[in-house]
């Protein structure tokens, strides 16, 4: 299934597959070659996508949940990924598994933690060792939208060797930080060379920082003491100081910009219309910019793009697509262009936005 067509002037928009609930999407070095992997929220498949958007593979059938995909680091293909979160109301038996391909192009699954209620994890390499940091939305369930049990943030450091871990042999996990409501966003930023992860939750945005020797402790900083669903950071503006963008409250419907000025952060911005069930959010370059992707469930179910305008010095957006739904969306270089993946979960639709001639 692929089609194919043009929005804007400068992009164009491919269709690579139909996927109900799409959801989760990880980049993936596999064979030497860049590929997108995609996923489903409900019980369905797993796609491995060349950096073109060709369907390559089915890396599992079922069954579902996949909220987080990441690659081990040095690898060639093992990634992680969690099962069996299939929303805030049946997730209890949420775990991380590890994939691991062989020769004949299959994916080895093993559990590396049953971790209840997980939705976000990451690695973060320091040196040589990689750390784990996993985030659970929340720590118990007793009924429908129960919130009484708030999450964590758990830390572990990961071994060399991930394939010996099964039910029976489960990664340790420290617990780095407790009454986390809502623990819903994580975004990997990377700042001056240093690994942090940003965590958002309705106690606030907060970044944790991995041991930077063996043996010693996260650093967790608060940022923000409002609620906020998702965030990421980066230097929009070009003036050498990251801002901060967060969607909020959870699942919520305000986009708001941050500047650290003199030790605090201040809302510089915010997008003038209310955007229903913000979700997907992604920063990097895109047509020659430094852009931050925005995508909201409900309501327009737009998919947006946030820049800095030289001209009118001012924060501005344009609308990339409509009435889409995008869950996550993952942004790259092609070798030829610079190229938007969008699980366009609303619409069970895997899109591919291709940035062909320059700026946003």
């Amino acid at each position: 299934m692929k089609q194919e067509w043009r929005f804007e002037k400068m992009i164009k928009k491919r269709v690579l597959a139909e996927l109900e609930k799409c959801y989760s999407i990880a980049p993936l070095i596999y064979q030497n070659k860049f590929h997108i992997l995609v996923a489903a929220e409900k019980k369905n498949r797993c796609i491995l996508f060349d950096q073109d958007g060709n369907e390559k593979a089915t890396v599992w059938e079922g069954p579902g949940g996949v909220m987080t995909m990441v690659q081990v680091p040095g690898t060639d293909g093992q990634f992680l990924a969690t099962h069996k979160f299939y929303s805030p109301n049946d997730s209890r038996e949420a775990k991380i598994i590890v994939a691991t391909p062989d020769q004949n192009g299959r994916w080895k699954i093993n559990t590396l933690v049953e971790l209840p209620f997980v939705h976000r994890f990451d690695i973060l390499t320091v040196g040589e060792e990689n750390y784990l940091i996993a985030c659970a939305l929340k720590s118990g369930h007793e009924y429908k939208d129960d919130w009484s049990t708030p999450g964590k943030v758990y830390g572990a450091k990961l071994p060399k060797d991930l394939t010996g871990f099964n039910e029976e042999n489960q990664l340790s996990l420290t617990v780095l930080k407790e009454n986390m409501l809502k623990n819903h966003g994580y975004y990997r930023v990377i700042e001056n060379g240093k690994v942090s992860g940003l965590v958002c939750s309705d106690n606030g945005v907060f970044r944790f920082w991995p041991p930077e020797q063996e043996g010693n402790p996260w650093r967790i900083d608060q940022l923000l003491d409002v609620p906020a669903s998702d965030g990421t950071m980066i230097d929009l503006d070009g003036d050498g100081k990251m801002e901060l963008l967060t969607l909020s409250p959870f699942h919520g419907d305000e986009i708001s910009i941050y500047k650290n000025i003199d030790n605090e952060w201040k809302k510089v911005y915010e997008y003038p219309e209310k955007a229903e069930f913000l979700h997907a959010i992604w920063s990097g370059e895109l047509g020659g910019k430094r852009t931050i992707i925005v995508g909201y469930r409900k309501g327009a179910r737009r998919l947006l793009a946030f820049t800095w305008d030289e001209n009118m010095q001012s924060y501005a957006f344009k609308t990339l697509d409509d009435d889409r739904g995008p869950a996550n969306a993952y942004g790259y270089h092609n070798g030829e262009n610079d190229v938007l993946i969008a699980a366009n979960r609303e619409t069970n639709e895997i899109a591919m936005y291709i940035f062909e001639n320059g700026d946003l």
